[in-house]
């Protein structure tokens, strides 16, 4: 016995089985009949039929034969003249009413030698239609069952509406794989076994030495990245065909395995759960890791479904996000349930509440999430826009237009709402990616992944999204600066640190979200109370709520001052002061500046004027999110113009700093970076520019048959 999969042992529970034979299978190469392999074959159905095994045979061939015997007929009718005719072909329909009789008398005669008994069942599509039909096909064939007859199923292609045998591929089923595929479903089959003239699906064609055996057929993982080879050398549509038929059946409930007819035993050994051909089954995903894909796989699979995605019309890239948006709302109540095991587990474990917080995913977040990316897909499409145009000489027109960086990595933590609101960004910005959630979140970010990837069409293919699961994918990931362009992090200082340390690419993210309020002596303190109130707390765990408070020294005196540090501490919020803040308030001294509390803590200084607040940001700030409080305009300008970080205000609050806010429909993070893009990144934070050259003949030879003009053109709306 061969090795046994794990994975199959549900076989051993197996009762009633459709066996499809192709007709690559049933014939030899000259197309005459296979009488040995077939054979073998009704003997292994014997030898189950004995064992209690309910076996539906659905057989491929009839057409392929009686194409053979009429040929043989008119050849031996004709004369020497009318050979040297040009012969047409045979009517499809023709071939199939003879063949079929000639393969049903050969199954009988099989069948007959080894005391089995045989029934013959021709449907057509139309027949499916018919509900009493169902019904009666349904008690025929289980009173066939019952008396150990073997039922054999072909479609009636002699009678058949479609326009031709090997033409038309409309209707509920559209060939005898898909056919078998329906009668697996319609009559409560345990098992679909699809016998080919190969061991099972590759990764590429089954000649290419490179092409590999897959055992266990994924969707999310396979079904962009195999190659297949020419159809089928008869019948129908070969090993794509069967695929289909076989994700089909599977997703539906049905396991099937498609394998080799040629092989010795091949039936007995797929029963006994046997590691041979292809297994389909809804629960794949599960059993096997999608890690199978190395990281540079990947990688390139994102890169090549990105090309895909480039290739779109803009209607067609809008539509995608439209569904996305939509998948997420039909299925919230099976995100939630996941999402609230995250949470459970999160608990049990003593996270922080800032992080379990961050965790959660509300009915109302999951609503706003399929609305921002609603908000997206309705966004002018920022792919292949014409950002200046420039005549170099006469006849001769450059253009800069806006593409897709390529393939982005972005490892968050915490968030699931995070991989949203990015994976939606890289598919308007026409980009590959690659992401890698917090553990903490895993649960969560597998039923969004597989919400968002299911409703990607398999033109692009989900692989457009990978999903990394093991952080020991990581450091492989980070290696690949020629196939990944961007690296993204959203997280800790530590996190950010780690993986700027760790790679070539380039990476877009802030490592601290150290944002400040200054609070000038100019200042309407009502206001400043309600700006500083809501900077601190209305997300205290987001990047850019407040966490260190400045205020002109005038001020510490004053009663309003007073009322905004009784707020505060009444709110829950734990004080820290600066040398001189602790000294005049009476709070603790804080150790250092250059904090990111992400709760419900600030730290207060005194400055003597808005010089030495600036001077204060730039010392122990990170240049992520930094505000104002004044009515001085003087004192204003001063501000915006000279703190040097990615987002500067005047009054208002350091939380407006995020993409939704911005208008940008999502962001996949804020960069402090100054190269490329800064504060929050939407869609245009992931493009880079090409130039497009368009030219009618011209040639440089050194420069001297061109006059160049340089002249700028307006660019066209």
């Amino acid at each position: 016995m061969g090795d046994v999969d794990s994975s199959r042992a549900f076989l051993r529970d197996v009762k009633r089985i459709v066996l499809k034979v192709g007709t690559a299978v049933v014939t030899r190469n000259d197309g005459r009949i296979a009488l040995g392999r077939l054979g073998a074959l009704c003997e292994q159905l014997k030898e189950l039929n004995t064992q209690g095994y309910e076996v539906i045979l659905v057989s491929s061939g009839a057409v392929g034969l009686g194409r053979q015997r009429l040929r043989y007929r008119k050849l031996i009718n004709s004369s020497f003249a009318d050979l040297q005719k040009p012969q047409a072909e045979i009517d499809g329909k023709a071939c199939a009413a003879v063949g079929q009789n000639c393969l049903m008398a050969l199954y009988d005669t099989l069948f007959s030698q080894l005391d089995v008994s045989s029934a013959q069942l021709l449907v057509t599509d139309s027949d499916f239609r018919d509900k009493d039909f169902r019904r009666q096909l349904n008690d025929t064939v289980k009173s066939l069952l019952s008396l150990k007859v073997v039922p054999i199923f072909n479609e009636n292609d002699a009678v058949s509406t479609r326009r031709a045998p090997y033409e038309d591929s409309s209707g509920i089923f559209w060939d005898n794989d898909s056919l078998a595929a329906l009668l697996a479903l319609e009559l409560k089959a345990d098992l679909l076994v699809l016998l080919s003239d190969v061991e099972g699906l590759y990764s590429g064609p089954p000649s290419d030495p490179r092409s590999k055996l897959i055992h266990t057929y994924i969707k999310e993982k396979h079904q962009t990245e195999i190659t297949f080879g020419d159809k089928s050398r008869v019948g129908r549509g070969g090993m794509t065909a069967k695929v289909k038929a076989a994700v089909n059946a599977a997703y539906a409930g049905i396991p099937v395995i498609i394998t080799s007819g040629f092989a010795p035993e091949c039936l007995t050994k797929v029963l006994q759960g046997q590691r041979i051909g292809t297994l389909f089954h809804q629960d794949a995903h599960l059993w096997c890791s999608v890690r199978e894909v190395d990281a540079r796989g990947m990688a390139i699979a994102a890169r090549e479904s990105s090309r895909r995605l480039q290739a779109m019309t803009s209607e067609q890239r809008k539509k995608i996000l439209l569904d996305i948006a939509d998948a997420i709302e039909a299925n919230a109540k099976k995100i939630i349930v996941e999402n609230e095991a995250d949470v459970s587990a999160a608990q049990q474990a003593g996270y922080e509440k800032s992080l379990i917080s961050r965790l959660a995913l509300k009915p109302s977040k999951i609503t706003s999430l399929a609305n921002s990316v609603r908000v997206l897909a309705n966004m002018e499409d920022p792919i292949g826009h014409v950002l200046k145009k420039t005549e170099l000489a006469v006849g001769l027109v450059l253009e800069k237009t806006s593409s897709p960086l390529g393939v982005l990595l972005i490892v968050f933590e915490s968030r699931p709402d995070a991989l949203v609101q990015i994976a939606s960004l890289a598919i308007r910005s026409g980009n590959g990616l690659l992401l890698k959630g917090g553990k903490e979140a895993r649960r969560s970010n597998a039923i969004l992944h597989k919400v968002i990837t299911e409703a990607i069409p398999e033109s692009v293919g989900g692989k457009l999204i990978g999903l990394v699961t093991s952080r020991e994918e990581i450091p492989d990931l980070l290696k690949l600066d020629d196939v990944i362009d961007l690296v993204i992090p959203r997280g800790s200082n530590k996190l950010v640190s780690q993986i700027k340390n760790s790679t070539k690419i380039p990476v877009l993210g802030h490592a601290d979200g150290i944002c400040h309020l200054y609070v000038d002596k100019s200042a309407n303190m009502d206001m400043a109370k309600r700006i500083v109130l809501d900077a601190k707390l209305d997300y205290p765990a987001a990047c850019n709520a407040m966490e260190t408070l400045l205020v002109h020294k005038d001020l510490v005196h004053t009663s309003l001052f007073n009322d905004l540090i009784v707020d505060l501490s009444s709110e829950g919020v734990t004080l820290y002061g600066g040398p001189r803040a602790s000294a005049s308030l009476n709070i603790p001294e804080v150790h250092s500046f250059h904090l990111e509390y992400s709760s419900l803590a600030c730290t207060i200084e005194l400055v003597d004027d808005v010089h030495a607040a600036i001077d204060h940001i730039h010392e122990h700030g990170s240049a992520h999110t930094d505000c104002i409080i004044a009515e001085d305009q003087e004192v204003v300008d001063l501000f915006l113009g000279q703190v040097d970080s990615a987002a500067v205000f005047h009054n208002a609050s350091t939380r407006f700093c995020d993409g939704a806010r911005f208008g940008l429909g999502a962001e996949v993070g804020i960069s402090t970076s100054r190269i490329h893009a800064r504060g929050p990144v939407g869609v245009e934070g992931l493009l880079t520019t090409r130039w497009i050259l368009r030219g009618s003949g011209q040639v440089v030879n050194g420069d001297k048959g061109i006059t160049y003009t340089h002249k700028d053109l307006p660019i066209e709306p």
